[in-house]
């Protein structure tokens, strides 16, 4: 697992920058309803997302929580009096106080089936009812583009997937949410080149090959025999699903 504390001040530069942000922060508001006036960012991060979930609606107050100290002080920058330092699974908001909840890039990160249920029953519990809770899934296989780097990557240990469509549904359906939509966008600029896949080896990317593990140097190894060392592959395409709140 990643420290993304240390992650913060690299975080942007390295996974696509403005261009990113803006078509996550498009493909998250095209499942949002027009009319909402409230949104919580669970799991923010530096806010480059949030700012412009903010900027992009006249009257739509956008509010972020993360719980990483760097991160949540960079987002706060970006959105001054509108972070919250907070764990998604306890969030410090009343039940019903938000019209949209969304959690971009978080589901993946979690322990196992139980903080899946517990991240997503508290984005329900915070949310009004008939409101619309948006989140990524499957963002493992996002990346799987079948380049070459794939093909070398193929054969490795597999991750456990906590952020699979069909448990986040599972999960939606058992705190009242319901299926209501789902989006595409493309991760600009998160292209793997095989020397950058190889930098990611190294510093832990990849939760089943530790650094300096001898699996990880062997496909270290194979990565670097690979023609074209920095010219990056396609981009991933992300998903999306959102959920209503019945009642």
């Amino acid at each position: 697992m990643l420290d993304y504390d240390k992650e913060a001040e690299r975080y942007d530069a390295s996974r696509g920058g403005e261009p990113r942000a803006a078509a996550a922060a498009e493909a998250v508001l095209s499942l949002v309803p027009p009319d909402a006036g409230s949104l919580l960012d669970v799991a923010c991060g530096t806010g480059i997302v949030t700012r412009r979930l903010a900027a992009a609606r006249d009257g739509l107050r956008v509010t972020g929580v993360d719980l990483a100290p760097a991160m949540a002080r960079q987002a706060s920058v970006r959105l001054p009096g509108a972070v919250v330092r907070a764990d998604s699974r306890r969030l410090p908001f009343r039940d019903g106080q938000f019209d949209a909840v969304c959690s971009v890039w978080l589901l993946h990160l979690a322990a196992g089936p139980a903080e899946v249920r517990a991240i997503v029953g508290e984005c329900a519990r915070v949310l009004r009812s008939g409101g619309v809770y948006v989140t990524t899934v499957d963002k493992a296989a996002s990346h799987n583009v079948g380049s070459d780097i794939d093909v070398v990557l193929s054969s490795r240990p597999p991750s456990p997937v906590r952020d699979a469509a069909a448990e986040v549904e599972s999960a939606a359906a058992a705190h009242g949410l319901l299926p209501t939509g789902q989006a595409l966008f493309t991760g600009h600029g998160q292209g793997r080149s095989p020397r950058r896949t190889i930098a990611d080896l190294r510093r832990g990317w990849f939760v089943t090959l530790p650094p300096g593990d001898p699996l990880a140097d062997g496909f270290a190894t194979r990565l670097a025999h690979l023609p074209d060392q920095d010219r990056p592959r396609p981009d991933p395409v992300f998903s999306l699903r959102s959920f209503r709140k019945a009642g």
